[in-house]
């Protein structure tokens, strides 16, 4: 079996305070597929995400990677083929360059010397970033901040991609360079938008998540024609599907 393909069975997350997160979720994603997870707020779509490499540890259920089962003791395997890139920067990026913020993940595969030069600097240039490096993340604008949060995962050369709102707070201009980089990833890219006319560009496959339960999974063009089940899930068309308020053409 390839390492790419998640399967996750029965996943169940109740926080302290008993606020079940999601309850009894299962999938299956195999190599090459590209995957939203869609839903409102406070539906567990970080929560779920967070399972995906360990950042939180499910009450019951279980998620395999290829053949290997997520625990403690293979969480470092898990995190070196998936790659997770937060909704906010600012969780990820600590050290006082955006050079040394890249480096971190491969000095801890164990590279070093020109190997970590030349993994930063791809992994810049990747996400048009590369001019940033000498500076402090905590300079850096909110979208800029958020392609060095991309290339500190791109360093770590992930087979599979997981990304929380990875649009959020971008401007056109970044919105569409970002776009242009998930197209290019070959891999397996799961993640969770509220922009879901990027969702509708680049995923064929989307799942729905609705109070913590899977409510749907399936083509990404046939679920936003539903109309019932994304009004039953506070949910509306992509723009681009959205008729002219005018004359109502699409």
């Amino acid at each position: 079996m390839s390492h790419h393909i998640i399967e996750v069975t029965k996943l169940q997350h109740v926080y302290p305070d008993g606020t079940i997160a999601i309850k009894d979720v299962s999938f299956r994603i195999t190599h090459g597929e590209s995957v939203a997870i869609i839903g409102a707020n406070g539906a567990g779509k970080s929560t779920l995400l967070q399972h995906l490499n360990g950042s939180l540890n499910a009450t019951s259920g279980q998620i395999r990677i290829g053949d290997t089962q997520l625990t403690q003791g293979t969480l470092p395997n898990i995190r070196r083929t998936v790659g997770m890139v937060f909704q906010y920067p600012d969780d990820q990026l600590f050290m006082p360059t955006v050079f040394e913020d890249v480096a971190f993940g491969p000095l801890n595969l164990g590279l070093s010397g020109s190997e970590i030069e030349r993994c930063v600097t791809e992994a810049l240039e990747r996400v048009g970033a590369e001019h940033l490096r000498a500076k402090p993340p905590y300079h850096l604008s909110g979208g800029e901040k958020k392609r060095v949060a991309i290339a500190t995962v791109l360093a770590m050369s992930p087979d599979i991609l997981v990304m929380d709102e990875p649009t959020s707070g971008l401007d056109p201009f970044a919105r569409r360079q970002l776009i242009s980089l998930l197209r290019d990833f070959k891999h397996t890219k799961i993640f969770t938008s509220h922009d879901l006319d990027m969702v509708l560009d680049l995923c064929q496959r989307t799942i729905i998540l609705h109070e913590g339960t899977v409510m749907a999974d399936g083509p990404t063009s046939d679920i936003f024609r539903n109309e019932t089940l994304l009004s039953a899930c506070r949910l509306e068309k992509p723009f681009s599907m959205q008729g002219c308020p005018v004359c109502g053409r699409t």
